[in-house]
């Protein structure tokens, strides 16, 4: 899956659109983030069937609810049941723990196009690092249009053609998939405070080249490092990462300025952010076509400027990731003039004070050796994306105390 961050077909523009949610409560400390993923384009149409995907939470409560979105549909979609369970092994769910999810009191919602909605409060313990499965029916008729996704799922969804298969124990999967549908957040509340942090960036965020299914993206090396630390068990953290993302121009999805509200600030529980973005700014300058691509060094800061301010303006914190090296990583989105934007990003990153803390990234992963490429041990293979070592030791890089109190 590497390689389809530079071959995805689908280009979207859609600068601006922000999707309507269904409020979860004025106390934003109530509930948290416990896994999310930030919807990018349209896909496959799901009709009169179901569709279980496999998720793993970073964060433990006592309650549960989810946010299922139409943000890229073409008309109201019409959802039937759903459902959510402890996972077991593949496609199947631990018997026992099925729970039926309402959307106020009722057992399916239609969703307007653009906007989203969570289910209601559904008692389950739920564990820190526990992979839960959701199971969302959409029943025939129900939407002709295409289904908000998110691409790079790096886990597999499981698809049954044959109607409502949404509380079977054992799944009985026609056919699969490597998309996230519909689902964006899963919210925990319990009796103690908690906070989120947001992981927001582009495809390295997202875990492109980690292993698929094995949840080795740098946010969950973050999510397990926070659950060692019992005064910090109780953050959630939410990968708001999106394949191809750039600040300043949409690209394979909204621009992170244009989605910075719905995808971070609007996240239950938000305290901090942790920015990582502007390599697909840089490198997208080098093979545009269009001028208002071909952004420099100053654009990306000024850009970062306007996310700072408004995340102090919410009262959350933000913190700035150095752009990792993509030295090798194939001429013109790897160039000498690219290469002098990213350092001189890094620079005011690290030297500037406008973020809130400064996340090393860079110095975690490259080569001392040519400091313009990432460290083999950690390449993926195309230079751009880490494996996932190198999640891992982006992960190990920050500093926790950024998230005590």
């Amino acid at each position: 899956m590497q390689h389809w961050i530079l071959k995805r077909a689908i280009a979207v523009s859609l600068c601006g659109l922000v999707a309507t949610t269904v409020a979860i409560g004025a106390d934003r400390t109530a509930w948290v983030d416990t896994w999310a993923c930030a919807p990018d384009s349209a896909g496959a149409l799901l009709k009169a069937q179901t569709v279980r995907q496999i998720v793993r939470t970073s964060v433990a409560g006592t309650q549960v609810r989810i946010r299922l979105s139409n943000l890229f549909g073409s008309g109201p979609l019409t959802v039937g049941n759903v459902h959510l369970a402890s996972h077991a092994t593949g496609a199947d769910i631990v018997p026992g723990t099925d729970h039926a999810l309402r959307f106020e009191g009722k057992s399916g919602v239609t969703i307007p196009k653009g906007q989203s909605v969570w289910s209601d409060p559904v008692a389950m313990n739920v564990g820190a690092l526990q992979e839960l499965a959701v199971s969302i029916y959409v029943p025939p008729g129900s939407v002709d249009g295409p289904s908000t996704i998110h691409n790079a799922g790096l886990a597999t969804a499981f698809v049954n053609e044959s109607g409502d298969a949404t509380s079977t124990v054992h799944f009985p999967a026609d056919e699969t998939s490597g998309n996230r549908f519909l689902i964006t957040d899963i919210a925990v509340s319990g009796p103690v405070a908690r906070q989120t942090v947001v992981a927001f960036g582009d495809s390295i965020t997202d875990g492109v080249g980690s292993t698929p299914g094995a949840n080795q993206r740098w946010p969950d090396y973050l999510a397990a490092r926070l659950q060692v630390d019992k005064s910090l068990a109780t953050i959630g953290v939410a990968n708001s990462g999106i394949g191809g993302n750039r600040i300043l121009q949409d690209n394979f999805g909204p621009s992170a300025l244009a989605r910075f509200d719905r995808d971070a600030l609007d996240k239950p529980g938000v305290h901090w952010v942790v920015l990582l973005e502007g390599i697909n700014d840089i490198g997208g300058s080098g093979y545009a076509i269009a001028a208002k691509d071909k952004v420099s060094a100053q654009q990306i800061i000024d850009g970062m400027k306007t996310l700072i301010a408004r995340a102090h303006t919410k009262g959350v914190k933000i913190y700035g990731a150095t752009l990792t090296p993509f030295g090798g990583a194939g001429w013109p989105y790897h160039s000498v003039v690219g290469e002098q934007e990213r350092e001189a990003v890094n620079t005011w990153i690290r030297t500037s004070g406008a973020f809130d803390g400064v996340v090393d990234f860079e110095a975690a992963v490259r080569d001392p050796a040519h400091p313009e490429r990432m460290l083999a041990a950690y390449d993926s293979g195309d230079h751009l994306h880490p494996n996932s070592a190198g999640y891992q030791a982006m992960a190990n890089a920050i500093d926790l105390k950024l998230f005590h109190p």
